[in-house]
């Protein structure tokens, strides 16, 4: 097996290595900046779709990292009234660029997984009955 760095790893003080989790948490948060993206999915085995928390940055993202390249996954929710494929193309431009602009490696594919369309709760004004008759 070859474990010879490429030029872009080796400096003069050090080597460089990228962990596959922050390409996970830069493709999330990139992905959550694009207008009509609701969240992210749970991920590919959970499969129930939970609004993107500050605790797990990379949740329902999925990269495959090379020594020059990475393949990225991502499982989203949209939300209701967008155009998908306006969105998922968003997605995939702002994912491909903010990772190729961080760290330099070639983006070769981003997938983009619709998992779930969030509808807006609708405001139901429920009229409240007069206290005397809801209590007896």
């Amino acid at each position: 097996m070859n474990t010879a760095l490429t030029d872009y790893e080796k400096t003069d003080i050090g080597t460089i290595q990228i962990a596959p989790e922050v390409i996970e948490v830069i493709a999330g948060l990139a992905t959550v900046e694009v207008p009509g993206v609701a969240g992210m999915s749970g991920g590919f085995a959970g499969g129930i779709a939970e609004l993107l928390g500050r605790k797990n940055l990379s949740k329902g993202v999925k990269v495959e990292v090379g020594q020059r390249e990475a393949a990225v996954d991502v499982s989203v929710v949209i939300e209701y009234g967008n155009r998908i494929p306006e969105v998922a193309g968003g997605i995939q431009q702002n994912v491909k660029h903010a990772i190729e602009s961080m760290t330099g490696l070639t983006v070769v594919q981003v997938n983009v997984h619709i998992h779930d369309v969030l509808f807006k709760a609708s405001e139901k004004v429920e009229e409240a009955e007069p206290a005397a008759q809801r209590v007896r």
